[in-house]
């Protein structure tokens, strides 16, 4: 079916304090929607999870979310170094985080194991030294 509407936000890698705007804003147009609670919940932690790896890892990155009344696809994007190993990265309690990340609170390994668990589909292409994109289906029909 075709999309009727896309959003498109881009993640701040400079910036922790910043991360996480993207999925506001979505939640924000999902229940101005209509959209179930639990869905926007899923989606919304699925996308946070995306927003920090992208701050993390990757200095930031592309944020697209596409809309039709069946489906919410969200596609996280960035050309930071890559997933070496995204069976490992799955794992929960994997992570590359240096310290200093760790130490703020983040880096503890949860972000792609919640992000499969909260969304339907979830897809992942990496290449080293080029990037990751992220493409999660959240069915809403």
């Amino acid at each position: 079916m075709e999309e009727l509407l896309h959003y498109h936000f881009d993640v701040d890698g400079e910036n922790f304090a910043s991360a996480g705007e993207a999925s506001v804003q979505v939640k924000r147009l999902l229940r101005q929607m209509g959209f179930s609670p639990d869905l926007i919940r899923r989606i919304s932690i699925a996308m946070y999870e995306g927003e920090i790896n992208m701050v993390i890892h990757a200095n930031g990155g592309d944020a697209d979310v596409y809309m039709d009344p069946e489906r919410i696809r969200v596609v996280l994007k960035d050309h930071g170094p890559g997933i070496k190993d995204i069976a490992l990265a799955m794992q929960e309690g994997y992570s590359t985080a240096p310290d200093n990340i760790r130490s703020l609170g983040f880096g503890a390994g949860m972000g792609l194991p919640n992000m499969k668990r909260y969304s339907d589909e979830m897809t992942v292409e990496s290449t080293v030294g080029v990037g990751t994109t992220i493409t999660l289906i959240f069915q809403s029909a």
